[in-house]
Formats: C-alpha cells, sequence, structure tokens
C-alpha cells in the first residue's frame, strides 16, 4: 500500500459516522468532548504510533512494540485481548450499515428497522465480502478500503454543506450558548465520556501491515497525520451539522446520520442526495469491516509464527498468499458474536451489548502501547526513527496522559447505565467477560509455549 491507500485505510478505521449520531445525543456539549477527548487520547495515541511504529515498523503492530517493552507473554496477551475485542467491534459496524440501508428503499424498508433476522443476514452478508476480498489479497481488498473512505468523508461533507444552508435558512435546532455546551459530570455524562474516547481510536490500525506497506516509515506518520486531520473535521463538523437538522432528543445512535440528512435535505429541497448519501455510509461500513479483518489477522498470523499458536496460523493461502487461516478464524467468530449479540433481545439492544463489551476490553493493550512507550525510551534508537518532539521528557508525558486515559475510559465503560435495573449483574458480566479472555489468553499462551518447546525439542 502506498501513501495514498494508507491514508483512506486510516479514514476508513478511524473515521466512523456512527459516532457522529451518538456524540450528538449529548446535544451541544458534545462539541467541547470531542476537543478534550482529541488533545487527552487522539493526540497522545498519534505520536504514540508514530514513534512506535518507525522503531518496530514490521508487521504485527502494538503486538510487536509490546513484545518488545515486555516480552513474549506481554506481547501475546497485548494482541490476544486487542483481537478480541474486534469480535464484537464488526457486528456493531455492520449493524449500523443495515440500519443506513434501509433509507434506499424508502419508507416501506424502514419496516425492517426492528427485524432482528433482517440485520442478521445484512451483517452475515457484509462480514463475508470482507473476508473474501480480503482472502484474494490486500491488492484487491484495497479498493473497497479506498472506496469505503470516500463513503465516510463524502456523507459527512453532505451533511456539513446541506446543514450548513438549512442553518442560514431556518436556523439551528440546537442551541449553542455557554450553558448547553458545557459538558456535565453525571455518571450517565462519563460513561458517554468513554464512548466519546473510543470513537478516537484506531491510530494504531496500518501499523499491523507494516509488511504491506511501502517504506513504511515514511508512509505511516505521513499517512497518519493526513488522515487525522480529515477525521477531526468530520467528527466535530459532522456532530455539530446533526445538532442543527435535530435536536438531540430525536437523534437515534443506529440512524442518527441519515436522519440528519434526510432532514437537511428536505428542508433545502435537495432530497435526491438521500439515497446517495445511504448507499456510500453502506460503503463506508463494508470497507471499515474489511480493514479491520485484514488489520486483525495479522495478530494471530504474528502469534503463529512466533509459535504461541498452532503453526497453521502461521500459513499463507497457496494461491492468493493471504494469511487466510487468521481472516477465516476472525469471520467464523465475529459471525457467532452476531448470533449471541442479538440473542434474546431487541436490535437495540443488541447494537448496545456489542458496544459495550468492545469499549471495555479494547482498551485494556491502549494501556499497555503507552506503558511501552515510557519503557522503549530507554532503548537505542537511530536516525530513521521517528521521535516525538521533544524528546523522552515529552514521550513520558504522552504516555502518563494515555495511560491515565485509557484507564478511566475502562473505568467508565464498565460503570452500568443510569437505567440498568441490575446494576450489580451487569457490572459482575462484564468483569467476567474480561476475566475469561484473559483466561483464555494465559492458557494458549503457556499451551502454546510448551508445544514449541517440544517442537524444539524433537527438531
Amino acid at each position: 500500500m502506498g501513501l495514498r491507500d494508507v491514508v483512506f485505510f486510516y479514514v476508513v478505521t478511524g473515521l466512523s459516522l456512527q459516532w457522529v449520531a451518538t456524540a450528538a445525543t449529548a446535544g451541544a456539549s458534545a462539541m467541547v468532548m470531542w476537543v478534550v477527548a482529541w488533545l487527552i487520547f487522539f493526540v497522545p495515541l498519534v505520536l504514540a504510533v508514530i514513534e512506535l511504529s518507525s522503531r518496530y515498523p514490521q508487521e504485527g503492530g502494538l503486538y510487536v512494540w509490546t513484545k518488545q517493552a515486555f516480552g513474549e507473554f506481554g506481547g501475546f496477551m497485548a494482541g490476544w485481548i486487542y483481537w478480541s475485542s474486534d469480535l464484537p467491534y464488526l457486528p456493531t459496524i455492520l449493524y449500523f450499515a443495515a440500519a443506513n440501508a434501509l433509507f434506499l428503499g424508502g419508507e416501506h424498508a424502514h419496516l425492517l428497522a426492528k427485524n432482528s433476522t433482517y440485520f442478521i443476514v445484512f451483517s452475515v452478508l457484509g462480514l463475508s465480502l470482507g473476508l473474501i476480498l480480503n482472502l484474494v489479497g490486500v491488492d484487491i481488498a484495497k479498493w473497497l478500503y479506498n472506496v469505503g473512505s470516500l463513503g465516510t468523508w463524502v456523507p459527512a461533507v453532505i451533511l456539513m454543506v446541506v446543514g450548513a444552508i438549512a442553518w442560514h435558512k431556518f436556523g439551528s435546532a440546537t442551541p449553542f450558548t455557554p450553558q448547553t455546551i458545557r459538558p456535565a459530570t453525571g455518571l450517565k455524562d462519563l460513561i458517554f465520556w468513554a464512548t466519546i474516547v473510543y470513537a478516537l481510536s484506531g491510530a494504531e490500525s496500518a501499523s499491523f501491515m507494516g509488511d504491506e506497506i511501502r517504506e513504511p516509515r515514511k508512509t505511516i506518520p505521513r499517512g497518519l497525520l493526513t488522515a487525522g486531520v480529515v477525521i477531526t473535521i468530520c467528527y466535530m463538523l459532522g456532530t455539530f451539522a446533526v445538532l442543527v437538522a435535530l435536536p438531540k432528543e430525536q437523534v437515534n445512535g443506529l440512524e442518527g446520520i441519515m436522519q440528519a440528512i434526510a432532514q437537511s435535505t428536505s428542508r433545502v429541497g435537495w432530497s435526491a442526495l438521500i439515497p446517495l448519501a445511504a448507499f456510500l455510509l453502506v460503503l463506508s461500513s463494508l470497507g471499515s469491516v474489511a480493514a479491520w479483518l485484514a488489520a486483525m489477522s495479522r495478530i494471530p498470523f504474528v502469534a503463529g509464527i512466533d509459535r504461541f499458536l498452532p503453526p497453521a496460523f502461521a500459513r499463507l493461502h497457496p494461491k492468493w498468499g493471504t494469511p487466510y487461516v487468521p481472516l477465516l478464524t476472525q469471520a467464523i467468530l465475529s459471525a457467532i458474536f452476531i448470533f449471541l449479540g442479538q440473542a434474546g433481545t431487541s436490535v437495540r439492544g443488541a447494537y448496545d451489548v456489542l458496544l459495550s463489551m468492545t469499549i471495555i476490553v479494547y482498551f485494556v493493550p491502549y494501556v499497555m502501547v503507552f506503558a511501552a512507550l515510557i519503557k522503549l525510551q530507554r532503548e537505542p534508537a537511530g536516525p530513521e526513527v521517528n521521535h516525538i518532539p521533544g524528546g523522552k521528557p515529552v514521550a513520558f508525558i504522552v504516555g502518563t496522559v494515555g495511560i491515565i486515559t485509557s484507564v478511566l475510559t475502562i473505568v467508565f465503560s464498565a460503570s452500568p447505565p443510569a437505567d440498568e435495573p441490575h446494576k450489580g449483574l451487569a457490572l459482575l458480566k462484564e468483569i467476567g467477560l474480561v476475566g475469561i479472555l484473559l483466561a483464555i489468553g494465559v492458557l494458549i499462551f503457556v499451551f502454546g509455549k510448551r508445544a514449541a518447546r517440544g517442537a524444539e525439542t524433537i527438531t
């Protein structure tokens, strides 16, 4: 992948308009939340990724970084937890795509908005598309990443332009005053903060595919900084445009973007843009799923090379040269999560369950990445390394801020919402999930290590 491909890859993995809709549910204060989250998480993460990816630009990303800092066990556990977090995340993207696809069929299609069978079938088909393209190879799959990237920012531009016209003609549906933009600090608001921080994650995604990027030490920083500007603008202005079109009480987390686009375009007489925007949002989600499948498959692939997983995980397809066993494993387990998340609940309930599971698990590896940034300052680095401006003292500050933000995000995400009738049980489930994932990771590492030693002894 060249610079253009990497920029598109970062946009499609780091920018999801579902978070614009989610942010808008907080009202005008979401604008301040974006700024704070950008300062305390996005900027530290970008700086950490730029330095760590130039120190160790090979395939594997944070798996390699944490392995260098904390040894084989630390690297494996960071990679395992990060990989596991993607299993429930991919279904949330596909559910978002399925909800937006309903805008292609007019009012009659919205009868499926609460039909779980529709969402399951759509999600499985979307997952299958991403799997097939990645099995054939990055040269083919990257076109879906690139088209998906366009499908991300083009609807955002449509929303911002039409929203600006509607604001000029009719005013804002949401008041923006010193009182309304001030964030609240209740438990519900702290949980919401965690979601905003999570929306700004993903800066590490392309680094997992270091061996498939031309000149990664140069391309990754340039691609990340360019994509970072696009991501920041789209999140900030996109949220503003949604709030201009709709009061926060009317914003739906799954359909909020299309609600705002439909409302704004109808007000200015541009309703013909509604199907186009919906189609592009569906492409965006499918591209994001394909990109995350590609990135995440490299973790078990590298773990297979290190013999922590069975040798099959390190094999490449004889025809296409892709890590087909990790790709198939990732897709099958994500499909299982589609069914598990939907079981016994509504469409919206399934989406919320999958999202909560993702955020809690996802930030544990971030704690290790920021800690690795601090620890690896002791290691000598050549002139080819892109150091954080200011050197070791600033790197220590960046790592510390990142660790604190990541830990608080985990704590806030684990807090049951105010309307949860069984808060203790909900918290127990969340802690149990993390505990089970950690235990499975430890067992895989221990047995994998023994198998590797046995193979070496026989050899």
